[in-house]
């Protein structure tokens, strides 16, 4: 028992000792004065692609459930430096769906993503669709939105 004892006050001597030298081990952070701080301008990179669409929201108003296929276009233009590649354009549902160039574009060229609204045995009323693409932009993803009432 006494031998138990001794180890234990032994093990927590040691804890201690390992605790108090990694206290004493922390360093104090040095003073930041406004002398000693440059201002740094942040600009963008040299060459990179930027995807600006002309809208991000269509309404196709109201449609009859008769014709229940509905199209429209979204029109971009590649404002950067470098060639745009779009990867990847998808829908929040199988209802609609995105066409979109496969194709690098050009820096000052534009392109089209065509949008597809299926409204086939669905039923009547407003909806809102959402097609999200990505690409190689400085703006990697961007939404747009379809919506009108089917009757």
């Amino acid at each position: 028992m006494y031998k138990m004892n001794r180890i234990k006050g032994l093990a927590l001597a040691a804890m201690l000792m390992l605790t108090g030298t990694g206290l004493m081990a922390q360093t104090q952070k040095p003073k930041v004065t406004t002398t000693s701080v440059k201002a740094s301008v942040t600009t963008k990179a040299e060459n990179y692609a930027e995807i600006k669409f002309d809208t991000l929201r269509h309404n196709f108003g109201t449609f009859s459930k008769k014709e229940p296929i509905v199209k429209c276009s979204f029109a971009f233009t590649n404002t950067g430096t470098a060639p745009l590649i779009i990867h990847q354009a998808f829908a929040t549902c199988g209802c609609t769906v995105p066409v979109w160039p496969r194709k690098p574009i050009k820096p000052g060229e534009k392109g089209k993503i065509e949008v597809t609204y299926n409204g086939t045995d669905k039923f009547p009323g407003h909806f809102q669709k959402t097609v999200t693409i990505r690409s190689n932009g400085i703006n990697e993803v961007v939404r747009l939105t379809i919506e009108g009432t089917m009757e």
